[in-house]
């Protein structure tokens, strides 16, 4: 197996916690087009989390538009996706924290120098430049290896879709084999192996110990290597993946 040399993070509820607050932000928009449409339901933040979390706001207006059949002039639907990132921001520079020991780990990368960081996110740029800026995680990545889904790519998209982290792997000048990723969501850990892409399971973020493990088995599913279920955790997970051959998912 080639030797590890660029570790890739997930952003949102991997080093920031930041779902919670963007799903806040982003219900009243997802309730006032779903009133539009003429459709009686309704979503809490919650309810967004447990059943988009992972996807940026395009993502999970397509998958609405899929679910309740009908569909958003282009115009309209970029405009909601504006609306959307400003409020996100703006509630993220309010509130948003680090996970629990992810700074302090990160910070550890950056000292030891053995390895190239990155942030491969699905939300938009600015959004995740906020995020990591806010919790003071901004100075351990380079300005141009912070990589968004929703706006790095010539045509936006959202994971699962791998395009996010072959983009990344393509401007870091990586093949996949020599990196590791850190992703905490179904979405993101289907991106991360459909690249190839060896993945830290990390659970940690979630609420309980039943809520956890149901994710952590679920991510070993679909193909993350290890499950992290505390920052402190992850030398002894990347250690676990680079002792041993992987044989990357399909």
């Amino acid at each position: 197996m080639p030797k590890i040399t660029e570790i890739f993070f997930d952003c949102d509820n991997t080093l920031v916690l930041s779902e919670e607050l963007a799903f806040e932000a982003c219900a009243d928009l997802a309730n006032e087009i779903l009133e539009k449409q003429g459709l009686t339901i309704r979503y809490t933040g919650e309810e967004l989390i447990s059943d988009f979390v992972g996807q940026n706001f395009r993502g999970m207006m397509m998958s609405l538009q899929a679910k309740f059949k009908f569909e958003l002039p282009k115009d309209e639907l970029e405009s909601y996706v504006t609306k959307e990132e400003d409020k996100v921001i703006a509630k993220l520079l309010e509130k948003a924290k680090p996970c629990v020991g992810a700074s302090e780990q990160v910070e550890k990368l950056f000292e030891e120098k053995k390895y190239d960081l990155a942030v491969v996110s699905s939300s938009a740029l600015r959004r995740v430049r906020a995020s990591i800026e806010k919790v003071g995680q901004d100075k351990y990545f380079d300005y141009d290896k912070v990589f968004s889904a929703a706006t790095s790519l010539p045509k936006p998209t959202s994971k699962p879709d791998p395009a996010i982290y072959l983009h990344a792997l393509e401007e870091c000048g990586k093949k996949a084999e020599e990196t590791v990723t850190v992703e905490d969501s179904v979405s993101g850990a289907l991106s991360a192996v459909r690249a190839k892409i060896a993945v830290i399971a990390y659970v940690g973020s979630y609420p309980g110990e039943e809520k956890q493990s149901e994710m952590a088995q679920r991510l070993t599913e679909l193909g993350a290597q290890v499950v992290m279920r505390d920052w402190s955790e992850f030398p002894q997970c990347l250690k676990e993946i680079e002792g041993r051959a992987i044989t990357p998912a399909l």
